[in-house]
C-alpha cells in the first residue's frame, strides 16, 4: 500500500491526472463552440444545411431525418456528424498547438544579446586574420 500512496503521489501522475480532466472538460466546450456556435451559421450560408442530420441510409428506405432512421432501426452512415467531429478534432487541435507553443516560448530561456567571449586562441586567430586583411 505505501508503494502504490508514492506512485500516485509522484508529480507526473498528478500532472496527468490534472491534464485529464482539463482535456475532458476542454473537449465538451470545443463540442458545444463547434454544434451550437459554428455549425449553424455554416449551415445557414450553406443554404439551411444541418450537418448533424446528414446521413446515407444503407438500408434503402426513405427516412426524412437521421432520428427517424435511427428510430426505424435502419442502418445509416452518419457523415454529417463525422464533419462535425472533424472540425472539433482541428479546433481542438489548434487550440493544443497554440497552448504548447506559449509554454515552449515561457521555457525557453532568454537569448543573450551578447556573443559568448572568445577564448585567447580565438582572440588571437581573429588578429592575425585581420591584420592579414589590411596588408
Amino acid at each position: 500500500m505505501q508503494a502504490f500512496k508514492a506512485f500516485i503521489m509522484q508529480g507526473n501522475v498528478v500532472d496527468l491526472a490534472v491534464g485529464f480532466i482539463v482535456g475532458a472538460a476542454f473537449t465538451s466546450v470545443v463540442e458545444s463552440l463547434v454544434k451550437d456556435i459554428l455549425m449553424p451559421p455554416l449551415g445557414l450560408v450553406l443554404n439551411g444545411v444541418d450537418f448533424s442530420n446528414l446521413f446515407i441510409n444503407l438500408s434503402g428506405g426513405d427516412h426524412a431525418t437521421l432520428a427517424a432512421a435511427q428510430a426505424a432501426g435502419a442502418a445509416t452512415l452518419n457523415y454529417g456528424r463525422f464533419i462535425n467531429s472533424l472540425i472539433a478534432f482541428l479546433i481542438t487541435g489548434f487550440a493544443v498547438f497554440m497552448v504548447v507553443r506559449q509554454v515552449e516560448r515561457f521555457a525557453r530561456p532568454p537569448a543573450a544579446d551578447t556573443p559568448p567571449a572568445l577564448t585567447l586562441d580565438q582572440q588571437l586567430l581573429t588578429e592575425i586574420r585581420d591584420s592579414l586583411k589590411n596588408r
